[in-house]
């Protein structure tokens, strides 16, 4: 006999969960089969008119009333966390107790998820067991309430003699009764240690929490049932409340599904409620319940989870989620304007396209022409700034976005469609926050070219059809004939319309000056010689490091500990910083200095271009995300190397003998110059220069302050006068030397250039410099592998070709009577960027002339790769 009880307790113990499981999956299978039999016999058309009859208000009351339904359940994580030893703040008790409790609600699993997940939250310093033994003691008292319910459920049906349709259910309420004085009890006099820190407090706290959880949630039900002017008894609609709730937890299935359904319907129909309506008033239930609830949670606990997946992953995941909704929202931004404009440009030629109509649904709609083309280009101006990631254009589009949804939600009577976007877009625009960084708004070519279009072709087609609106009897006698799709209601709707593109202009401008107006102050800073000269003399200079004192450029310094380290010379052009050469300083720190420097420019939407950089840079600057293309080749003269002797320098050896026979002389003079001198020095520049203006940025110009921070060569005839000369450009080390300006008057003799290199030659060498930079050969070995770049092999075409512009083969022929080494010279750019607009804006700034900013003709496009005065 023992046997026979034995097998039978160890199958059930061995089997318990899967038994379990079919029973819960036959409760709901039974409940779903008999819940589809009720829907399957209602007119699906009288659902949907019971669910339009609803008033935005009524639902906007059943959202609010949903969400502080869900509020008393809280108290079960406020109370849990006294039983542990964790500290946790109320705020992520708050936030973590609305992700536990609906996430159970809608789920269920016996409980199974709310133990997982409070688990979860709550193991700070806490051991398995005491998490498990604080859990188990809250479950005790999640159907307190429901049981206290079923008490007063009792009395309401047989001491009020309520409808006699629900006196069937009393067993169910009267074990449902009894649990919690049983429970109450249990926990009293037991002195075990389980619940030794189960106090008389934290009980009641406990149970008034589950009071309110079920009573709130019945008061949810009841409202949803007034709000919708059921025409039943409320007072009776609570006994079936709570014996629904009771049947659901018997089922044991998700939020009660099956049982709780079943039970309220079939309940609400024997009170004399349609069916149609009793399904609707269910279906509310559940969504301002379980799935709104439910779905705020969803998103609080992606947020949280995401937030430790990003950690792990470096921020990788918040990067492309919040680039991937501002994309989103500036695609939408231009998508919404564009299609407003063409809604009034071409007022009736959209209302008969396809494409249009199956995008109207999802469009703002504005009754008014003035207020749609005002609307339409904020909308534009905004996705500029959005688009590029300008901070200060988040809460104005937040605004323009939330006036423009309520006003088509209250046009539209809330069109489905539209809500849903409405949401989706606050949403997103909440996401994309983060990804707005920067300060200001750089506007670049490419955007300048992209909103002209816009405006002159809505202009342009605007005026047009304004035109043929005004005279279309005289064009629809005549030769030309057009659809009446293209004409406007009225000559004043298209004056209307006309205004609005005038003031959409004026608002544009303003968008976008309040957009650019914040300005970094390292981008105005004055010239500091001092602090450029300290850094030379600390840590060397290169080869351009001398331009600085031209004054053309403006400096970034890169400091660490209040101490220069780094600087580098630039130019601003459209939302390009174009920096000469590499950065001059400190070379330990010149991969932090451009970190911050990209940092410090992305901050006002600036980008860096640098321009006639090495090999070495290069590569560095392609790992930053940069491309680069060839713009030529530097001429360097080996000095150690370098002699007359031989052949090839018959012509130059026969020059310099000619030169000491004429009595002509070579000196290098140091600063201070006095007037005379410079008086002297700027009459050969002004006779070298014949009236052209000089150019700077790359170059060096006759400037008395800039000629007077390094020695001068000069070259005197047998009667002292000075015919030419050249200022050294010292780099602050004795590796490299060169010069900048070479100027000769128009008495000095032929070849008097190479008589002051081959001097300064000879000079550099006894002063211990192991190069001479003879400057640039431009485009030279450019694009001449088949597999080149498209740009490259244009510039080699320049190069072969372009003789009647520019003396590109003559000035390496010149150059190569003394250079012996070659070194590529490169333009680095940010990666995407236009490479067209970044050499055309560096063309401009290298042919700016000093005293006039135009270049002078586009012919000059060539010159910008030289710095063939050198």
């Amino acid at each position: 006999m023992k046997a026979l009880y034995q097998y039978p307790k160890e199958f059930f113990s061995k089997h318990l969960k899967v038994i379990r499981i079919l029973f819960i999956f036959s409760v709901l299978i039974f409940s779903i089969r008999e819940f589809g039999k009720i829907i399957s016999e209602v007119n699906g058309h009288q659902v949907k008119v019971s669910f339009e009859t609803q008033s935005p208000t009524s639902l906007l009351i059943m959202l609010v009333l949903g969400l502080l339904a869900v509020l008393p359940m809280l108290i079960y994580d406020f109370t849990i966390v006294e039983f542990l030893p964790g500290k946790f703040k109320p705020s992520y008790i708050a936030k973590t107790g609305w992700i536990t409790n609906s996430f159970t609600n809608i789920l269920g699993m016996g409980g199974l998820i709310g133990a997982s997940l409070r688990a979860n939250f709550y193991n700070q310093n806490a051991k398995p067991k005491e998490i498990l033994y604080a859990i188990s003691k809250i479950a005790l008292f999640l159907l307190a309430g429901l049981s206290t319910y079923c008490l007063v459920s009792l009395i309401m049906i047989f001491g009020f003699a309520m409808d006699g349709s629900l006196v069937n259910y009393w067993p169910f309420l009267f074990l449902g009764a009894l649990y919690f004085p049983i429970i109450f009890i249990i926990t009293r006099l037991n002195n075990s240690s389980f619940f030794e820190d189960l106090t008389l407090g934290r009980e009641l706290k406990l149970i008034i929490g589950s009071c309110l959880e079920w009573g709130s949630c019945a008061a949810l039900f009841l409202i949803i049932g007034a709000l919708m002017h059921v025409d039943v008894n409320l007072a009776t609609v609570f006994p079936l409340f709570i014996i629904a709730n009771v049947m659901g937890v018997i089922g044991m299935t998700p939020g009660g599904l099956g049982g709780f359904d079943l039970t309220i319907t079939t309940g609400l129909f024997t009170l004399g409620v349609a069916k149609p309506e009793a399904l609707v008033w269910l279906a509310l239930y559940r969504i301002f319940y379980y799935i709104v609830p439910f779905v705020i949670a969803l998103v609080l606990f992606i947020h949280d989870y995401g937030k430790r997946i990003n950690e792990f992953l470096d921020d990788i995941p918040k990067t492309i989620f919040q680039r991937s909704a501002q994309v989103i929202v500036t695609i939408f931004l231009y998508f919404s304007g564009i299609v407003l404009l063409l809604s009034i440009t071409l007022p009736n030629v959209v209302l008969v396209n396809s494409f249009y109509l199956s995008i109207e649904p999802y469009t703002f709609y504005f009754l008014n022409q003035l207020t749609s083309i005002i609307v339409a280009f904020i909308l534009i101006g905004l996705a500029r700034g959005f688009g590029s990631r300008v901070q200060r254009a988040f809460w104005p589009t937040v605004v323009v976005l939330i006036i423009a949804s309520a006003n088509t939600l209250w046009k539209e009577n809330f069109p489905i469609n539209m809500s849903i976007l409405s949401v989706v877009l606050l949403l997103l625009l909440w996401a994309a926050k983060g990804a707005l960084y920067r300060k200001r708004l750089s506007y670049s070519w490419g955007q300048r070219i992209m909103d002209t279009i816009i405006f002159a072709f809505t202009f342009v087609a605007y005026t047009l059809l304004g035109v043929y609106n005004r005279f279309h009897h005289s064009f629809h006698h005549g030769f030309f004939h057009q659809p009446n799709s293209y004409l406007f209601p009225s000559q004043q709707v298209w004056f209307a319309g006309f205004l609005g593109l005038l003031a959409a202009s004026l608002i544009l401008v303003i968008i976008y000056r309040y957009l650019s107006s914040k300005e970094n102050k390292w981008l105005d800073q004055p010239f500091n010689a001092e602090r450029v000269r300290a850094v030379i003399d600390e840590f060397g200079g290169n080869e351009v490091s001398h331009l600085a004192f031209v004054r053309d450029k403006q400096i970034y310094f890169y400091q660490e500990d209040d101490q220069d380290q780094v600087f580098f010379m630039f130019k601003r052009k459209a939302n390009k910083l174009i920096i000469m050469g590499e950065p001059v300083g400190n070379q330990a720190m010149v991969s932090k200095a451009i970190d911050q420097f990209m940092l410090d420019a992305d901050q006002i939407g600036l980008s860096l271009v640098f321009y006639e950089v090495g090999e070495r840079f290069t590569m560095m600057m392609h790992e930053k995300g940069f491309d680069f293309t060839k713009a030529g080749e530097e001429g360097m003269v080996e000095l150690s190397k370098f002699t007359l002797v031989g052949k090839k320098h018959r012509g130059e050896r026969a020059l310099m003998n000619k030169f000491e026979r004429d009595g002509y002389q070579f000196s290098i003079v140091n600063p201070p110059f006095n007037d005379q001198f410079m008086a002297e020095l700027k009459s050969v520049s002004d006779q070298w220069l014949d009236g052209n203006s000089e150019k700077g940025f790359s170059l060096g110009y006759f400037d008395p302050y800039y000629l007077n921070q390094a020695p001068i060569a000069i070259m005197k005839d047998d009667k002292g006068k000075v015919v030419a000369f050249a200022n050294i450009m010292p780099t602050g080390e004795h590796d490299i030397t060169s010069i900048d300006l070479m100027r000769s008057s128009e008495d000095a003799p032929s070849g008097i250039m190479d008589g002051i290199f081959i001097n300064l030659f000879q000079y550099s060498l006894e002063n211990k410099y192991q190069y001479f930079n003879l400057g640039m050969a431009p485009l030279s070995n450019v694009g001449r592998s088949r597999f080149s770049f498209i740009d490259e092999k244009i510039a080699n075409l320049v190069y072969q070709y372009g003789q009647s512009f520019y003396s590109f083969q003559g000035l390496r022929s010149y150059k190569e009577k003394y250079v012996n080494l070659w070194v590529p010279r490169y333009i680095v750019y940010r990666r995407k960027s236009s490479l067209i607009f970044t050499m055309l804006q560096i063309l401009m700034i290298v042919n700016e002339r000093i005293g006039d900013d135009k270049p002078k003709g586009m012919f000059k496009f060539i010159s910008w790769f030289s710095s063939s005065n050198k």
